[in-house]
């Protein structure tokens, strides 16, 4: 009998990136929902109920519509669809908190999203009024946000050299060389799903456990959720007060404390860690660096306020002085992995000297910002690292300029990655000269165009409030909305970074 010919198998592609995320979003919305149903808050839980159900909705019909196409390149669909994700999806994610929050508008929602999603925080509404389950869906919101930079990061941006690889652009550097070349020719779509199904473990299982340690500490339980989603995601998403004024008091900070850490460096995030990981932390360079600029910080903060106690002949006690030197080392750590929360004994140290916020330091120490593929912002401490260490080369050219370095290869910043430091140093401040001046000609003063500016592109949104020393009724939130939008689109830059969007432009990039 003659063979009859085998019909191919139509080959079915997955859902487009976006979509999925939209649909992971809408599913996230069952979550505040139940939570105002719990606890009597009807209004919200039917505002979230019914926009969670219409959003999947949506999410189904227009994922059996795109489901069986396959783009021509996918990672630079997946670039494209992290931005649409930053920039598209809190309108959707704004939906349920227009209808939730009486007397609001639609733009005001959606800059709340957008601060929500790139892990900014900050809020225009004052904290008393936004309900509790509104509160939490804001941080639940810049939860999955932290986990999406996560697996954005090693997926996405460091086969293209961006988010901070670009550092470490040659295979001999370190640590970091591991996840900048591995796998770089796989399928896009199968790298996205490795390392999601490696970095979402662990990230819930800590969010898990520090809302476990928070709420046996004394915190109510969903204050203690939205604690622990806004530390790890780094976003200082709070319902009022921060940790400072949490009911969990010392014992709350310290544990905030050690779980902030997790931003300085990537490690704890490394899928497949190999053996001798443990030994690498503690040479970690990004550690390193932390530890020398929170010390130097810090060192700084306490004799300018122990001076400042001494020219006032002020009576402290040693218990007062050690509140104040912790209230400063939690201030300095929270505000360099752009959290943004203060220590309750941040008071104390300013009590202690008479002295008012250091704003210069704190917006400084943003700019720093935590560890490459981390959900901090600002520039990142391996490209500080970087101009550091060459920094220190070209000073022992001055003094030795015949001289031969020895070591090994390992020990040194390869140059292409300094080069590669210097260029985002100074795009970075382009795009802060850029922004304050977009922010300025909106009608604000100088200096709070360059603070709302420093806030968003290093997204820590808190510093905005802190800095101008104004609540959130009466300042971010009083700010017109060509202001509102020119800062909603600086928070996308921080948190994308101007090098993936200046590739977006490339038309290198969009050839077959």
């Amino acid at each position: 009998m003659p063979r009859t010919a085998a019909v191919p198998v139509q080959q079915r592609h997955p859902l487009p990136l976006l979509v999925k995320l939209a649909g992971f979003l809408a599913l996230s919305m069952l979550v505040p929902a139940g939570h105002g149903l719990y606890f009597g808050r009807y209004a919200d839980a039917q505002a979230f109920g019914l926009w969670a159900a219409i959003l999947l909705a949506l999410a189904t019909a227009i994922g059996l519509a795109t489901g069986n196409r396959r783009p021509r390149n996918v990672t630079r669909s997946h670039l494209t669809a992290l931005l649409g994700a930053l920039a598209l999806l809190p309108a959707l994610a704004a939906l349920p908190v227009n209808e939730a929050v009486v007397d609001t508008r639609y733009l005001n929602a959606y800059v709340e999203m957008v601060a929500a999603a790139t892990t900014t925080g900050g809020t225009l509404f004052a904290p008393d009024r936004l309900s509790e389950t509104v509160h939490l869906w804001r941080a639940l919101v810049a939860w999955q946000g932290g986990l999406l930079i996560l697996v954005a990061a090693v997926a996405i941006l460091a086969p293209l050299r961006l988010g901070g690889f670009e550092v470490t652009y040659t295979a001999r550097f370190g640590q970091s060389a591991r996840l900048s070349t591995e796998d770089q020719s796989a399928d896009p779509e199968h790298r996205l799903t490795r390392y999601f199904r490696a970095i979402a473990p662990i990230y819930a299982g800590l969010t898990v456990l520090l809302w476990l340690l928070l709420y046996g500490s004394g915190d109510p339980s969903t204050r203690a959720a939205i604690h622990a989603m806004s530390t790890m995601s780094t976003s200082g998403i709070t319902a009022g007060g921060g940790p400072a004024e949490a009911a969990s008091g010392l014992g709350g900070e310290i544990i905030v404390f050690l779980f902030l850490t997790f931003a300085v460096s990537r490690q704890v995030y490394a899928g497949r860690m190999p053996r001798d990981q443990a030994v690498r932390i503690t040479r970690d360079r990004e550690i390193r660096i932390a530890l020398m600029i929170i010390g130097l910080a810090v060192l700084l903060l306490v004799a300018r306020h122990f001076v400042s106690a001494i020219g006032l002949a002020t009576q402290t006690d040693p218990v007062t002085a050690l509140r104040a030197i912790w209230g400063t080392i939690f201030t300095v750590l929270s505000f360099l992995t752009t959290t943004g929360w203060e220590s309750a004994d941040w008071d104390t140290a300013r009590d202690w000297s008479g002295l008012d916020t250091p704003i210069v330091l704190l917006m400084g120490l943003t700019m720093f910002g935590g560890g490459i593929a981390t959900t901090a912002g600002g520039v990142k401490l391996l490209r500080i690292y970087a101009l550091y260490e060459h920094g220190r080369r070209e000073m022992n050219l001055l003094v030795h300029p015949h001289g031969i370095v020895g070591g090994s290869v390992r020990s040194s910043i390869p140059m292409r990655g300094v080069e590669a430091a210097w260029v985002f140093f100074m795009i970075f401040a382009i795009t802060l000269a850029a922004v304050s001046l977009l922010l300025a000609a909106t009608g604000l003063d100088l200096t709070g165009a360059m603070i709302l500016a420093v806030a968003a592109l290093t997204t820590t949104g808190p510093l905005a409030d802190m800095a101008m020393g104004t609540g959130p009724a009466t300042g971010i939130g009083t700010l017109s909305d060509a202001t509102k939008l020119i800062w909603a689109g600086a928070m996308v830059v921080g948190r994308l970074e101007a090098l993936a969007l200046i590739a977006l432009f490339n038309p290198d990039f969009w050839r077959k």
